[in-house]
């Protein structure tokens, strides 16, 4: 697809999604065109349905202006977070508003076959009960591992070795006949974390700790994937001193040590055996789940102290069950300060995920809008 031109009606929205709302007046500064060219591109999305007038701003003298923006709750995604142990559907809209969803845990091994209609039958069920069927645009869909965007598979986990390689984009494709886009759990997560700040002119690191550990990183509003999708696999980084055997075949790993699974481990010969289990006693106060948990999060703090040297970024973001527990995130905290480069901690803000379990949805609904809205794909639409 052909770059379009700066002045196009794609070009156009993307300026109204990065600094609009924005009356006509505004819009034909910013961008440096006749009034009448302006009248035609704004046309144009307004056939698209892509503009939403959200105000009026008051002149001096002359008519009230209209105040526009990019039309980004008329379309609907239908979204799907899919993990080791539990599988999210909702219905949101380009914004990241969700409407509907429901959370279902899945077995460990769950297989692609079963989880997959659950999934499209879940979808269906949502998107009648919503009303929003027809104007379905899109699906977002999540998963562990490593991504082919080029064919539309995943390069999944060893605990999940049958998702490996599945075509997910065609089945959703053939299903629902909408464009499907697949993302990491952590890159979904990251990106989420970075639309709900406003998506600031800011690199940001998100972290996931559930049943495993991943991290993705935002940069210049793009996710960086790396040039194998492996960006921020930080889970399979090996740890000194350590011989806990990896689900991936080697031992020492970060994931081995301090993820969910392995806290839940840790925890078992006192009757944990879930990630709530682990949630609710930490609540309660137990003192032998706020010791493995902390002792976690420090571990996972010192492997990100040399990701906040690196990528020197403004935002770490921590999400996921286990990485938002107070005593999980506040050793994580303290291990980056006392193990970073000093002038790299002078700029970062650690916070655990403010959106919670919605991060990840709300991150998915957010790179659908920006493969949907982008200026080359509105510019398909418009026949520009």
């Amino acid at each position: 697809m052909r770059t379009p031109p700066p002045t196009s009606p794609g070009h156009i929205l993307a300026v109204l999604r990065a600094e609009g709302p924005l009356t006509r007046q505004e819009l034909q500064d910013r961008i440096g065109l006749s009034r009448a060219t302006m009248v035609e591109r704004l046309e144009i999305l307004q056939r698209l349905d892509l503009l939403r007038q959200t105000g009026v701003r008051a002149s001096n003298g002359g008519r009230p202006a209209q105040v526009l923006a990019a039309n980004d709750v008329g379309r609907t995604a239908l979204v799907a977070d899919v993990g080791q142990r539990h599988a999210t559907v909702a219905v949101v809209d380009l914004r990241g508003t969700v409407f509907a969803q429901v959370h279902r845990p899945l077995p460990a091994g769950h297989l692609p076959g079963e989880t997959l209609t659950y999934l499209l039958d879940t979808g269906r069920q949502l998107l009648d009960r919503t009303g929003r069927a027809d104007s379905l645009s899109a699906v977002g869909l999540s998963v562990p591992g490593q991504i082919d965007h080029d064919r539309g598979t995943t390069s999944a986990p060893p605990a999940m070795r049958e998702w490996t390689g599945l075509p997910l984009r065609d089945r959703f494709t053939e299903a629902l006949a909408v464009p499907v886009f697949l993302e990491n759990d952590a890159n979904a997560l990251a990106f989420g974390a970075y639309c709900d700040l406003g998506r600031p002119d800011a690199a940001l690191v998100g972290v996931k700790v559930g049943t495993g550990i991943g991290a993705g990183l935002v940069i210049s509003g793009r996710t960086h994937r790396g040039e194998t999708a492996s960006a921020g696999e930080i889970g399979h980084l090996r740890i000194e001193g350590h011989d806990e055997r990896c689900d991936c075949g080697r031992r020492g790993c970060v994931s081995a040590i301090a993820s969910g699974q392995a806290v839940i481990r840790q925890l078992r010969p006192t009757g944990v055996r879930t990630a709530e289990d682990v949630v609710r006693r930490v609540r309660a106060g137990n003192v032998e789940a706020i010791r493995v948990t902390a002792a976690a999060g420090r571990l996972v703090g010192t492997v990100l102290a040399t990701v906040v040297t690196i990528v020197n970024p403004r935002y770490l973001r921590v999400g996921g069950a286990i990485g938002v527990l107070p005593p999980f995130l506040d050793s994580l905290r303290d291990a980056v300060r006392a193990n970073a480069q000093t002038t790299a901690l002078a700029g970062v803000n650690v916070a655990a995920c403010t959106l919670g379990v919605n991060t990840t949805l709300v991150g998915l609904s957010g790179l659908v809008a920006d493969e949907l809205l982008a200026p080359a794909a509105v510019d398909a639409l418009a026949g520009a």
